[in-house]
């Protein structure tokens, strides 16, 4: 595993066995990276194979060729350097906003780990600048759009490439967009002329759609924690039965998500004394979208559970092309085919999207006051009032939006390099997608919890558990009680950033791929 860091030590990166714990800190920020030592005997040994295949005159793809359709063209020694600085050049052809910091962050650190498992052939000083780079805040202007995550995400991977040759653009810690060889200066090294293979070893790889696709996982984590605690407190609000969770019946089934988050429920109500206040209520059943949580719930968590292994494996992995192996042989494949990332940000989108639809079908039946028994729309004297009924509408709208982008990108392919890449995994959308499929659920499941603790306050008696009655506080601090309409969007801003805060009671924490 990778090493745990003291206060101050940096995160050591072991290539092969780097994990989702690390990889969220990563994405977080504020961290250091170093490599680990270990690692530098297989740069080395990779880098030697390649420059004797030069030193001999041999002619292998991707060394002393040309690339994709033009690889029977055999390219001189006097002009290797050349042939690199000009496919980095070449390939710097993105389009769209840069993609995010923390993205950023990941793909540079998950770059230095696929070169440093030893498969690529360049030189150990090319991981240690991109880990430079990130250890100092500067982080590579990376255009989101140009990228068919196959041959490996190559525009955008040569938008990272152009900076260590002292070109292209990056973010300074301050905001500043300064120059690639101005960036390169603040850490004391000068523009590389990249060596035989190492330009397409930085641009061939799946860094980008991985990054993506682990932001989008840790965001979708975040907001499915969210809304379980969501839904604990909406079964709360309506004195709802807690019959459906009782673990005999998940068992039963067997489904692991679907007994992890009934489980996870049981714990968030413990010690409740709104449950048995209503014990002799004669409510039989709720609706599906309260009594059915464990099965829903946990069949997304079963999806970003594997999504999350498909993801790990992935960060960890040589997916350059060719690959120098230990024996002198350099073989042309495909590793950087990006349908695995694709298929698990789609299962991704699955998962969110129905944590949201979820979340809207209960804040609704709240709104409803023949299923709630509690005040139309959540208001007191209404009809004046209108309390949550646009607030419902937002979520709705949202819900809806994520079930147009929930549309798998995996099954859609386009030919490039003239039919030489005929089939490609569209992965590097279909992970830039999940970033706004997850502040939309964030806003669902933030109203969602809103309206939870409105309905609490409303018919307030017996207190709930003391973790829900801790996160109703919490929820408190950000908004309060609504007695009469008020400007309410920024209310719905403050629970959307509830929503993302990433931090939840160990019951409900310790189920989350990246936190188990």
């Amino acid at each position: 595993m990778t090493a745990t860091p003291s206060a101050h030590a940096p995160i050591v990166l072991a290539p092969g066995d780097v994990d989702l714990a690390t990889l969220r800190r990563v994405h977080a920020g504020g961290v250091q990276l170093a490599l680990a030592p270990a690692a530098r005997a297989g740069l080395l040994a990779a880098q030697a194979t390649v420059q004797r295949i030069v030193d001999a005159g041999e002619v292998v793809y991707g060394i002393n060729t040309g690339f994709g359709k033009l690889a029977q063209t055999i390219i001189p020694p006097e002009r290797l350097a050349e042939l690199q600085r000009n496919l980095v050049l070449s390939h710097s052809a993105g389009t769209g906003e840069p993609l995010a910091a923390g993205v950023v962050r990941l793909v540079l650190a998950t770059k230095a780990v696929s070169l440093a498992r030893g498969h690529s052939g360049v030189r150990p000083e090319i991981v240690d600048a991109l880990l430079a780079l990130s250890n100092a805040g500067l982080l590579p202007r990376i255009p989101s759009k140009g990228s068919v995550g196959a041959s490996g995400d190559l525009a955008p991977l040569a938008h990272l490439a152009c900076v260590l040759i002292g070109e292209g653009e990056v973010t300074a810690p301050d905001g500043e967009v300064i120059g690639g060889a101005d960036a390169l200066r603040r850490i004391g090294l000068a523009p590389f002329v990249l060596g035989p293979k190492e330009g397409l070893a930085l641009l061939n790889g799946t860094q980008v759609s991985t990054a993506l696709a682990l932001a989008g996982l840790f965001g979708a984590e975040d907001v499915f924690a969210a809304g379980l605690m969501a839904g604990a407190l909406s079964l709360e609000a309506i004195q709802g039965s807690i019959k459906p969770f009782d673990a005999r019946i998940h068992a039963a089934r067997g489904q692991p998500g679907q007994i992890a988050v009934a489980g996870a429920v049981r714990a968030l109500l413990e010690g409740s004394e709104i449950v048995p206040s209503h014990a002799d209520c004669g409510r039989v059943q709720d609706p599906y979208s309260i009594r059915c949580v464990p099965q829903v719930m946990g069949a997304c968590l079963d999806n970003l559970a594997h999504a999350a292994r498909v993801l790990r494996i992935e960060a960890n992995a040589a997916s350059d092309n060719p690959l120098v192996f230990d024996n002198g042989d350099v073989i042309s494949g495909g590793n950087f085919h990006a349908e695995p990332v694709a298929f698990a940000a789609d299962i991704i989108a699955l998962s969110v999207a129905e944590i949201g639809a979820i979340s809207e079908r209960r804040m609704a039946l709240l709104l409803d006051s023949g299923l709630s028994g509690l005040p139309p729309f959540l208001v007191r004297d209404g009809g004046v009032n209108s309390g949550f009924m646009i607030a419902q509408v937002t979520a709705a709208a949202l819900a809806s939006e994520n079930k147009s982008l929930a549309h798998p990108a995996s099954v859609d392919s386009l030919p490039t390099s003239a039919n030489q890449e005929d089939h490609v995994s569209m992965a590097t959308f279909a992970g830039r997608r999940l970033g706004d499929m997850v502040d939309n659920t964030a806003v669902v499941v933030g109203i969602e919890a809103m309206a939870a603790a409105q309905g609490i306050e409303l018919k307030r008696g017996p207190k709930s558990s003391p973790l829900l009655e801790a996160e109703f506080a919490a929820i408190r601090e950000r908004v309060a009680f609504i007695d009469q309409d008020r400007f309410l969007a920024p209310s719905i801003e403050a629970m959307r950033l509830w929503a993302r805060q990433g931090q939840w009671p160990e019951a409900v924490q310790a189920i989350l791929p990246s936190h188990a």
